[in-house]
C-alpha cells in the first residue's frame, strides 16, 4: 500500500477530519477537534514518497519554487483530500483535509428544513458561514446535492481548489471549475459564468471586493448564488458585506444586500458527549423585516428577529445550542464556548 494510502486509511479509522505532516517529526491528526500526535516519524524519505503519490510533476515544481500548494484529489475506494503543502522551519509540511467519499444528504447533516426549501428558489443569495473546519463545504456540498437530484438546473461552481467532485444527474448539469486550473481567477471566472447559462452559481470563497459586487450582481440578475464567508454570525455577515465596499458606496451596497438576500447559515461543530460533533447553527431567512433593519443600518436588531422568527424557520446560534444541550447531546460547558452570546444561553 502506498504511504499516501496508509496515513489516510488510518486517519479515516480513527474518524480524523485533518492530518498534519512534517518531515522528521510525528504524524499528527485531528479527531473531534483536538490534536492527536501518532507514535510513527515520518521521514524525508517518506515525505519524498508521499509528494511524489500525491502530487503531478506540475503541481510539484509549483510548490517546490513558490514553497506553497492548495489543491485536493481523490484516492480511490478511501477519500477525496484537500492538499496544502507549505515550508515551515525549512521543513516540508503538509495539511490533509479527508473529505467524505460518498455526497452529502442534508438530511444526514442535520440542516434545517428552511434553509434546504432555499435550493427552490431560481434567484437571489444564500450564504454559509462560519469558522475554518466548521463545515460550509460540506453543507453546500448537501444544498448542491439536493438541487441536482430534486430540479431541472445548470449548476456552475468555482472553487479553489475542488473539493467535492459532482456528476451530472438524471434531471441537472453541473460543471466544476477551478481557480488555476481551469480559469485565471474567481473574479474572471465570475465575470465568464454570466455568459454560460447558469441557474446556480457556488462560489467557493468570496474573498474581496470585486468577487462580492459580482456575486451580488449576478443574484440580481436571475441567478441562485451560494458562497462562503468566514463570519460567526448572521449579522456579522451583512456587516462584513457591506464594509468591503467604499463608503460612498455603502448605501447602495446595503439596499442590494436587502433585496438579494435570500438566507444565512452561520455554523459552527460542537464536541458531543459521544466523542462525535454536533452541528450548531444560526439560521436567517430574510424577510420584509429583515430587509428594512439591513436597508435602515438596523444591522445589530437581526439577533432579536432571530430568536422571534421561529414561524419564518429562523432561530438564533443560541436557541440551537439550548436544543443541544436540554437534549443532552453537547455538555453546557461546550455550548458555552461555541456561543457567540453566552449570557444568552444562559438566560434562557
Amino acid at each position: 500500500m502506498s504511504v499516501a494510502r496508509q496515513i489516510v486509511a488510518y486517519a479515516i479509522k480513527h474518524d480524523s477530519s485533518d492530518i498534519h505532516l512534517e518531515e522528521d517529526s510525528q504524524i499528527a491528526i485531528r479527531v473531534n477537534s483536538d490534536i492527536q500526535l501518532v507514535d510513527k516519524i515520518l521521514g524525508k524519505n517518506d515525505m519524498d514518497q508521499l509528494l511524489s503519490e500525491l502530487l503531478d510533476k506540475e503541481k510539484l515544481d509549483q510548490y517546490n519554487q513558490t514553497g506553497d500548494l492548495d489543491t485536493s484529489i481523490g484516492l480511490d475506494g478511501l477519500s477525496r483530500i484537500r492538499i496544502n503543502a507549505y515550508i515551515a522551519n525549512e521543513k516540508r509540511c503538509l495539511t490533509l483535509r479527508i473529505l467524505p467519499d460518498q455526497l452529502p444528504k442534508w438530511q444526514d447533516l442535520g440542516l434545517p428544513k428552511p434553509f434546504i426549501e432555499l435550493t427552490t428558489k431560481h434567484r437571489g443569495l444564500v450564504l454559509c458561514t462560519g469558522p475554518t473546519g466548521s463545515g460550509k463545504s460540506t453543507t453546500l456540498a448537501s444544498f448542491i446535492n439536493c438541487i441536482l437530484e430534486t430540479q431541472k438546473r445548470h449548476i456552475l461552481t468555482i472553487e479553489d481548489p475542488i473539493e467535492f467532485e459532482f456528476n451530472h444527474s438524471q434531471n441537472s448539469i453541473i460543471h466544476q471549475r477551478e481557480v488555476k486550473r481551469d480559469t485565471k481567477s474567481f473574479t474572471s471566472a465570475l465575470k465568464a459564468a454570466l455568459r454560460e447559462d447558469p441557474d446556480i452559481i457556488y462560489i467557493g470563497e468570496m474573498r474581496d471586493l470585486e468577487t462580492i459586487q459580482l456575486a451580488i450582481t449576478a443574484a440580481e440578475t436571475g441567478h441562485l448564488v451560494l458562497g462562503t464567508l468566514h463570519t460567526s454570525s448572521a449579522a456579522k455577515t451583512v456587516e462584513r458585506i457591506v464594509d468591503v465596499f467604499p463608503a460612498d458606496q455603502q448605501e447602495q451596497a446595503r439596499l442590494q444586500v436587502s433585496t438579494s438576500l435570500l438566507g444565512i447559515m452561520s455554523q459552527t461543530l460542537c464536541k458531543n458527549n459521544v466523542g462525535k460533533r454536533s452541528l450548531a447553527y444560526e439560521l436567517l431567512i430574510n424577510t420584509p423585516a429583515i430587509s428594512n433593519l439591513v436597508r435602515e443600518r438596523k444591522v445589530s436588531q437581526i439577533y432579536s428577529q432571530l430568536q422571534t422568527g421561529s414561524k419564518d424557520g429562523m432561530n438564533t446560534l443560541e436557541q440551537c445550542l439550548k436544543d443541544l444541550i436540554d437534549s443532552n447531546i453537547i455538555s453546557l460547558e461546550e455550548g458555552l464556548s461555541k456561543a457567540s452570546n453566552p449570557k444568552a444561553l444562559i438566560n434562557n
